[in-house]
C-alpha cells in the first residue's frame, strides 16, 4: 500500500472536484524497471478513490499500437487523458512531491480546463509549431511540481505542446545527455532549457522567448 488513510481522505477531499471521466494510460514491462509495479499499485490506488477514473495498463514490449500511437519511448510511462490525449506525460513513479503533479493533472483533465489566466491562454494558444517539454525531476524536490504543472497546463491548452515529467534519476542517461545537475530543469525542444521552478508568468516569458530565438535560427539556416 502506498497510501495510508489520511493520505487517502486528502485525495478524497481534492476529487470532489472532479468532473469528468479520466483516462490512465499505464505503460509497463516486466524487466528492466526498477518502479514500474510500484508505478503500476500506485496508481490503482488512486483509481480506486474515484469512479471517474479507468486505469489502463499497456505492455511496452508488446502491445505495439498502443506504444505508438502514444509516442512512449520508456517506461514506466503513464498518459493522463480525457476524450482526447492531450500531450500529459509522466515518465517514471510519481512519488514524494510528484504525488502532487499527477493529482492536478487528473483534476485538470478531469475538468477539461487547463486552469491559466486568460492572458496565458492566449499566449500558449498562439503557439504555432510543435514544442516539446522535459522536466526533470525529483521526488524530494519541492520546487518541482511548479514546473511540472505548468508544462501539463501549457500542454492542455496547446495540441501542439506534449509536456512529460522525467525522473531524472530512474533515466540516467537522458539526465546525463541534457546536463541535469540540478532540478527542475525543463528540456525545451532537446537544445533549450529553463532552470528552476519558476512562476508561470516568467516561464512563459522565457518559452516564448527561446522559441523566437529558435524560429530566428531555424530561418537564418534555410
Amino acid at each position: 500500500m502506498f497510501l495510508d488513510e489520511r493520505t487517502k481522505q486528502e485525495v478524497l477531499n481534492r476529487f470532489k472536484e472532479l468532473d469528468s471521466p479520466v483516462k490512465i494510460k499505464y505503460f509497463t514491462q516486466s524487466i528492466n524497471c526498477d518502479y514500474c509495479t510500484e508505478t503500476e499499485q500506485l496508481l490503482k490506488e488512486v483509481a480506486e478513490l474515484s469512479d471517474l477514473i479507468d486505469v489502463e495498463v499497456h505492455n511496452f514490449q508488446i502491445d505495439n499500437e498502443a506504444v505508438e500511437q502514444y509516442k512512449i519511448d520508456k517506461v514506466p510511462a503513464i498518459v493522463i487523458m480525457g476524450d482526447e490525449d492531450y500531450g500529459i506525460r509522466f515518465y517514471g513513479i510519481p512519488s514524494g512531491y510528484e504525488f502532487i503533479s499527477l493529482l492536478e493533472a487528473i483534476i485538470r483533465v478531469s475538468r477539461r480546463d487547463p486552469d491559466l489566466s486568460p492572458e496565458a491562454k492566449t499566449a500558449v494558444a498562439a503557439i504555432d509549431r510543435p514544442v516539446h517539454l522535459q522536466v526533470f525531476v525529483t521526488p524530494t524536490c519541492p520546487y518541482c511540481p511548479r514546473a511540472v504543472m505548468t508544462a501539463h497546463q501549457y500542454a492542455m491548452a496547446n495540441p501542439l505542446i506534449q509536456a512529460d515529467m522525467v525522473e531524472a534519476s530512474e533515466f540516467p542517461e537522458l539526465s546525463q545527455r541534457y546536463d541535469v545537475m540540478g532540478v527542475p530543469r525543463t528540456v525545451v525542444n532537446e537544445k533549450y532549457y529553463i532552470d528552476g521552478g519558476l512562476p508561470e508568468e516568467a516561464f512563459r516569458e522565457r518559452l516564448l522567448s527561446i522559441l523566437q530565438a529558435e524560429a530566428t535560427e531555424t530561418a537564418s539556416v534555410n
